[in-house]
């Protein structure tokens, strides 16, 4: 699917024709979402820019995410989508020039959507592409630091149930391992989600010092402070990040203990319940034994007595230990 837009007199405004390479000269901002070939072929021969593919997006080292080639400066971050139900992460490439920014997506964004709804009421006067990119970095940084407050208001949650409800102390070994089966994958789910946000945001804080540097070809003045004040959002995220990294580091080791907890619990009850039946195996070894000479043998009483005496062997035990405070 291809999107253009052109400057209007106050604001930015969906472009007609958007598939005809003569109207796709005029937008400042070309937005890519799946694009078929013949969108690709449209829009290179309306810019003379030669688009990069998925792969290319794909790369990993700096060198390939960011670069200038023919006057043109080529740029590709990860970005997650779907962070309130399922997280992934999709490869969103930028080409900026003078006069146009494009935009090339693979994967379904909802920054982008929420972007484009808001373009008509943001009156931008003398609009370039380099506004709309600084635009969508801001609200990549934004909904950034909003999925952080709302993980950090997750692991609150989670901390009460470890550490106020306390799951050891549910009835039933059952009910133990339920709870802290759903405690671990809740961590889980959010460590995976902060990780995910830490490459956006080192994608972004490696996209903006770059813009600030190239000032003089491609930064307009008035966007110099927008850039300073995100990066500055950039730096404190960051910090943040560690704080919920280390803060999921520490109630996954207390997850883990509770579940050693509940684990040697449950071997204490083994090895305290073969303990106390060493005693009636004795008691029962000791009269088992084939001899024509045994005193009881013959007495009227004998079989009730070693059945007392058997369970009398085991009782005495198990009130010791539980005595003593081992059950």
């Amino acid at each position: 699917m291809l999107i253009a837009f052109e400057a209007g007199p106050l604001s930015v405004r969906t472009l007609p024709n958007a598939h005809d390479p003569a109207a796709l000269g005029k937008a400042i901002w070309i937005d890519l979402f799946q694009p078929t070939a013949e969108e690709i072929v449209a829009v290179q021969l309306a810019t003379g820019i030669e688009l990069p593919s998925e792969a290319d997006l794909a790369e990993i080292e700096s060198s390939s995410r960011i670069y200038v080639n023919e006057g043109a400066l080529f740029l590709s971050m990860p970005l997650v989508t779907q962070a309130d139900t399922d997280p992934r992460t999709a490869s969103i490439g930028f080409v900026l020039t003078r006069a146009h920014l494009i935009s090339i997506r693979f994967m379904p964004v909802r920054i982008f959507d929420q972007f484009v709804a808001r373009l008509p009421r943001a009156h931008i006067a003398d609009a370039s592409g380099l506004h709309i990119l600084v635009g969508l970095l801001e609200a990549v940084v934004d909904r950034v630091a909003d999925v952080m407050e709302r993980i950090r208001s997750e692991l609150d949650v989670t901390s009460r149930r470890i550490f106020v409800d306390d799951p050891t102390h549910l009835s039933g070994p059952r009910m133990q391992d339920q709870e802290l089966r759903s405690v671990l994958q809740t961590v889980g789910r959010s460590g995976d989600l902060i990780s995910r946000m830490r490459d956006s945001l080192l994608g972004v804080g490696r996209i903006v010092p770059y813009l600030r540097e190239t000032s003089d070809a491609f930064l307009p003045s008035d966007l110099n402070n927008r850039l300073r004040t995100l990066g500055q959002d950039i730096a404190s995220l960051n910090d943040y990040d560690g704080h919920l990294t280390t803060k999921v580091q520490f109630l996954l080791d207390a997850t883990l203990g509770f579940i050693s907890i509940a684990q040697n619990n449950i071997m204490k009850v083994f090895t305290i319940t073969s303990v106390a039946g060493i005693p009636p195996v004795l008691v029962a070894g000791v009269y088992g034994m084939n001899f024509k000479q045994i005193p009881e043998l013959e007495w009227t009483f004998g079989y009730p007595f070693a059945i007392f005496l058997i369970a009398l062997s085991t009782v005495v035990p198990l009130y010791w230990f539980r005595r003593k405070g081992w059950l």
